[in-house]
């Protein structure tokens, strides 16, 4: 496990304070926009960032961040330009960093040289969306073998058999996506969130690892309703955040702030 990381969610259990996780995605507004608007999330509040890679086919994502992944592609952001702007954050921040990105650009570089790129720039994880637990054996030895956590990704339709294999291959922490659906969505029925919170306890016992709640969280009171009792470790917060950053059309101080009063709410919320 990440140092930094282990010592994020052990000191909030101690103190019973919630994880804050905050998405971004890399190149939108520009690269060096994303640098300014990821400091400005950890001085907000956010105790952990994911730098996202920006993928032309991001079949996880809802629309704000699909958009968000086709300006940043047409301003020069990669899943290279990520561990950039990784590598750069490292410079001035011992916050925990977690590369979210899709296996199509992995592969292509080739998974043994984006793990050492990855721990190379000080980036603690990697979350590859699309990457089922079963796969990536490559992948998951570099990453053992360079001190780099593997987060896997469980839903409400895990089955008992994925659950075992993300057991076997996972470290850092458990991401536990709250819907059957995408970033950003948060229309079914019932209280989903409460739901999560519930399977998230679930998980933490099966896994041995703390677990956020991600999808449908752009307020203090959802982010409540993720954690429930105790339930989940903390909650990640990316549409909302990607929504303030496009409202600003390009300015990166409006940007900043926007995004930042994101994290403030949601951090005051808790």
């Amino acid at each position: 496990m990440s140092p930094r990381i282990d010592r994020l969610f052990a000191a909030a259990r101690a103190s019973h304070r919630p994880v804050l996780v905050a998405y971004l995605c890399v190149g939108d507004p520009s690269v060096e926009a994303s640098i300014t608007i990821a400091r400005a999330l950890l001085d907000a509040g956010a105790d952990l960032l994911e730098l996202g890679a920006p993928f032309s086919d991001p079949t996880a994502d809802g629309p704000v961040i699909a958009r968000a992944s086709a300006r940043a592609i047409e301003r020069g952001g990669s899943m290279r330009a990520a561990i950039r702007v990784g590598a750069e954050l490292r410079k001035t921040s011992e916050a925990p960093l977690v590369l979210f990105g899709y296996a199509n650009p992995v592969v292509v570089a080739g998974e043994r040289a984006t793990v050492a790129r990855v721990a190379d720039a000080g980036i603690d994880a990697m979350l590859v969306v699309d990457l089922p637990p079963e796969e990536g054996a490559e992948l998951r030895a570099e990453a053992r073998a360079r001190g780099v956590d593997v987060v896997p990704l469980l839903t409400p339709t895990s089955s008992a058999a994925r659950l075992e294999a993300a057991r076997a291959g996972a470290s850092g922490f458990v991401y536990y996506v709250s819907v059957t659906g995408v970033t950003g969505a948060l229309r079914q029925g019932g209280d989903p969130l409460a739901d999560a919170a519930k399977a998230a306890a679930k998980v933490r016992e099966a896994l041995s690892l703390p677990v956020v709640v991600g999808f449908g969280i752009d307020d203090g009171a959802q982010a409540e309703r993720a954690l429930g009792d105790g339930g989940a470790d903390g909650v990640v917060v990316g549409s909302a955040i990607v929504k303030a950053i496009e409202a600003a059309d390009g300015d990166v101080a409006l940007a900043a702030k926007g995004a930042a009063a994101v994290v403030s709410a949601i951090r005051g919320g808790l």
